[in-house]
C-alpha cells in the first residue's frame, strides 16, 4: 500500500473529525442571532409562558395607578407589566425570548452573550422584589443552585472538546505520513472523545432535570417546559461522529503503513515475462563429454563453480527472465 492507500486511510477519520467538529460549531452558535431562524431552532431548554397565569395578588408591589390596574384587570395585563414573553429559549451562551405570531415563534430579544452562562428565571422575569419570588425560590432553589454549579462545567467541557477536536484535526494531518503520526491522533481522539460525552450527559441530564423541577414547580402558573430536540441530536451526532474517528485513527496506526509490498527484481518496468534457458557457460559441444577423474581433480567451470559434479552430464541450467 503507497501514499496514496494511505491517504484513503486516514480519508475516513479525518471526514469524521471535522463533523463532529461542525456539529460543535452549530451547538455554540444555537440562540446567537435573533435574526436567524435557522440558529434559532437550537436550543437546550424551552420554558412556554403563553398561557401564563399570574395572579396580581401575589405581587408585592406599591399601591399606586398602575399595580391598580394590575390588579382590576387580567392577567395579560400583568404580563405585559413585567414583560414577560411567549416562549425563552436557553442555549450556551444565551438565552432568546419572542412571541407567537401565526403560529411560529417569532424571536425578538436574545441576551449578551456570557461565558459560563445559566438561566435565572426569577431575574429574567424581573421578579425579583415579589411574594412570588419568594414561592419560587423555596420550590426551585435547590434546583437552580444545581443548575448554576452544573452549567458552569458544561461549558467548560465544551470548549476542551471544541480545542481538543481542532488539535485532532491538525495532529491528523502528520498521520498521512507514518503510523506513528496516527497513534498520536488515535491519543488526542480519545481525549476529545471523553470531554465530548462527558458535555453530552451533563447537558442532557441538567436540563431534563430542570424541566422536571420547572414544571413541578410552575405548573400552577401554567408556565411549561421542553427541551431542544434539535440541539440534543446535534449534541450526539458529534460524540457518535468522535467516537467513530477514534476507531479509524486506532485502525489507521495498526495498518496502512504507506509503503508498497511489491518486491523488486531490478528494473522490471511494469513488465510481465517468462523464464527462458541460458545456454551453457561451457559452450555447445559435439559428441559425448568425458570428464577426467581422479583424486584432486576438478572439471573446468570457466568461473561457474560446481561442486560435486559426478558422471551427470548436465551440472548446471541457469534460467533468465524474458520481458513479454
Amino acid at each position: 500500500m503507497g501514499k496514496a492507500g494511505r491517504f484513503a486511510c486516514i480519508f475516513t477519520p479525518m471526514a469524521l473529525t471535522i463533523a463532529s467538529l461542525v456539529c460543535l460549531i452549530i451547538v455554540g452558535l444555537g440562540g446567537t442571532n435573533k435574526n436567524d431562524s435557522n440558529l434559532n431552532g437550537f436550543y437546550f431548554f424551552r420554558a412556554n409562558t403563553t398561557d401564563i397565569n399570574i395572579n396580581p395578588s401575589d405581587l408585592n408591589i406599591p399601591s399606586n395607578p398602575l399595580t391598580d390596574a394590575i390588579i382590576n384587570q387580567t392577567t395579560s395585563v400583568a404580563k405585559d407589566v413585567l414583560d414577560v414573553k411567549d416562549f425563552y429559549h436557553v442555549s450556551l451562551w444565551n438565552y432568546c425570548a419572542g412571541d407567537f405570531e401565526d403560529g411560529k415563534d417569532k424571536v425578538t430579544y436574545c441576551s449578551p452573550r456570557k461565558n459560563e452562562f445559566w438561566f435565572n428565571p426569577v431575574e429574567v422575569w424581573g421578579l425579583n422584589n415579589t411574594n412570588i419570588d419568594q414561592l419560587f425560590s423555596k420550590e426551585l432553589r435547590s434546583g437552580l443552585h444545581a443548575y448554576q454549579q452544573a452549567a458552569k462545567w458544561m461549558f467548560i467541557v465544551y470548549v476542551v472538546a471544541v480545542v481538543a477536536t481542532i488539535v485532532e484535526i491538525l495532529v491528523g494531518i502528520f498521520a498521512l505520513f507514518s503510523r506513528l503520526g496516527s497513534l498520536a491522533t488515535t491519543i488526542v481522539s480519545t481525549i476529545s472523545s471523553l470531554f465530548l460525552i462527558g458535555f453530552a450527559l451533563t447537558a442532557t441530564i441538567l436540563y431534563a432535570t430542570l424541566m422536571g423541577s420547572f414544571n413541578d414547580a410552575l405548573k400552577k402558573y401554567n408556565i411549561h417546559g421542553s427541551l431542544g430536540h434539535s440541539m440534543y441530536v446535534t449534541v450526539w451526532l458529534a460524540v457518535a461522529f468522535s467516537f467513530g474517528a477514534g476507531l479509524f485513527w486506532l485502525f489507521s496506526s495498526c495498518c496502512c503503513s504507506g509503503r508498497s509490498n511489491r518486491i523488486k527484481y531490478g528494473d522490471q518496468s511494469g513488465k510481465k515475462g517468462t523464464y527462458e534457458r541460458v545456454e551453457s557457460p561451457y559452450g555447445h559441444r559435439e559428441g559425448p563429454v568425458n570428464f577426467q577423474t581422479g583424486p584432486g581433480y576438478q572439471a573446468p567451470h570457466h568461473g561457474v563453480p560446481l561442486n560435486n559434479v559426478g558422471d551427470r552430464g548436465t551440472a548446471y541450467e541457469p534460467y533468465r527472465r524474458a520481458d513479454v
